[in-house]
C-alpha cells in the first residue's frame, strides 16, 4: 500500500508536537518498518529542513532529512505537479502541490492533519493519522 504522508505529520513526529505524536508516530513506523510504502513530496523534505533547523539548528535538520531519506520515497514535485496546484480549487497552494504530488505517484491514502484542505475522493482517502490507523489493521 502507498502512503502519502503530509509535512504535518512529519513535524509531529520530528518535533514531538503533543497531542498528535503518537498517532503520527505511528503512522510513520508502519513505513519504517516496510509495512507500507511511504510517500513525501520532494517539497516536505525542503520543509522540514527548514522548520527543525529554526526550531533545533542546522545539525538537527540535516540529521532527521537524512533519516526521512532512507525511510520515505520522494514523490515528485514537477512541472505538471506544479501546474496541476495552480489551477485546481484547493485554497492552500502547498496542499494542492502535496495532493498532486501524492496523486502522481499513485498514493491509496494521504495521511495529514488539515484533511479539509484536501480534495475528498474514494479513490485517494484523505485521512488523519487516527482514521488512517482505525481504517488499517496494521496492530
Amino acid at each position: 500500500m502507498k502512503v502519502f504522508y503530509d509535512t504535518n505529520v512529519l513535524l509531529d513526529v520530528l518535533l514531538g508536537r503533543e497531542p498528535f505524536y503518537e498517532d503520527s508516530a505511528r503512522t510513520w513506523t508502519l513505513a519504517e518498518m516496510g509495512r507500507v510504502d511511504g510517500y513525501v513530496s520532494a517539497v516536505s523534505f525542503t520543509n522540514v529542513f527548514y522548520i527543525v533547523d529554526g526550531a533545533r539548528d542546522r545539525e538537527e535538520a540535516e540529521r532527521v532529512v537524512h533519516e526521512m531519506v532512507g525511510i520515505f520515497t520522494p514523490a515528485a514535485c514537477n512541472d505538471r505537479v506544479i501546474r496541476q496546484a495552480v489551477e485546481a480549487d484547493i485554497s492552500d497552494f502547498e496542499d494542492a502541490v502535496q495532493y498532486f504530488s501524492a496523486l502522481h505517484a499513485g498514493a491509496d491514502n494521504i495521511i495529514t492533519r488539515n484533511a479539509a484542505d484536501f480534495p475528498r475522493q474514494t479513490e485517494m482517502p484523505v485521512l488523519s493519522p487516527q482514521e488512517f490507523l482505525a481504517k488499517v489493521d496494521f496492530q
